[in-house]
């Protein structure tokens, strides 16, 4: 799949800001783009150029580029407008992805990872994907708006090297996330806070559609789930777990009582 052209930090600007006062007014949407333009100028100091550092030892463990540290101008301010890249710690996708195992099947039956498609959306430079190459799924699909970024994940799965990698099959691809096609296998989907509103609601609305097309099991976990509340409106999806950093949902129904 060819890579799309790269995207336009003034149209995204102007595209965010039109949209925004829409809603809430020229003068207010115009103060929250002054606001998001101030941030961007504080995180560009030194200091905090310095602290985005403070995650590279999963890169320097693994010989690859999943810092934030490692942005660029271009694409940090991109995310303001979008959502701002920040790889997942090892500990606590670990955590998730443990907690998940554990869960059970309609039948009582501990979940099989090698049943499954893990689907990552905004998935960046491609942390998540390798870290969950650690476990036995089918296969591990990564989704990314920015091309630069996409490009990167393509190097780090290269190059990436670990005794306890279970999983080969692995792709990143560069597309929209609220226009990506779900396979029709049974799916985690991985999301670390990866949309506005807007998008994840999209991205619900398009994963009702293949599930009424292809039923299936689907688990999302959800890091940093500040929109939760998205998917606890979706008729099809229940939440089942839920801890500091993360909630997870499925469509799965409870099992039935004994």
């Amino acid at each position: 799949m060819d890579s799309p052209a790269e995207i336009s930090v003034v149209k995204t600007a102007w595209d965010w800001w039109r949209l925004a006062a829409s809603y809430e007014g020229y003068w207010l949407a115009s103060r929250r783009l002054m606001g998001i333009l101030w941030e961007f100028v504080r995180d560009s100091t030194p200091e905090r150029l310095r602290q985005r550092y403070g995650d590279a030892d999963y890169d320097w463990d693994y010989r690859v580029n999943t810092t934030s540290g490692a942005v660029g101008w271009r694409d940090r301010l991109l995310g303001q407008f979008h959502s701002a890249y920040q790889p997942t710690e090892p500990a606590a996708f670990h955590e998730m992805l443990n907690a998940l195992q554990q869960s059970l099947n309609p039948d009582g039956t501990v979940l099989n990872f090698r049943d499954f498609t893990f689907v990552d959306l905004g998935s960046g430079k491609g942390r998540a994907l390798l870290m969950a190459s650690e476990y036995p799924f089918h296969r591990i699909i990564g989704v990314e708006f920015l091309a630069s970024l996409h490009r990167i994940a393509q190097q780090n799965l290269r190059e990436y090297k670990s005794n306890s990698q279970k999983c080969f099959a692995i792709e990143s691809i560069c597309a929209d996330a609220t226009t990506f096609l779900f396979p029709a296998d049974p799916l985690v989907i991985y999301l670390f806070n990866p949309l506005p509103e807007s998008g994840l609601r999209q991205v619900i609305v398009n994963l009702e559609h293949s599930l009424r097309a292809h039923p299936r099991a689907v688990y999302v976990l959800y890091h940093n789930p500040l929109l939760e509340h998205v998917l606890g409106e979706s008729s099809q999806f229940r939440k089942i777990a839920s801890a500091q950093q993360y909630s997870m949902f499925t469509n799965i129904s409870r099992r039935p009582s004994s």
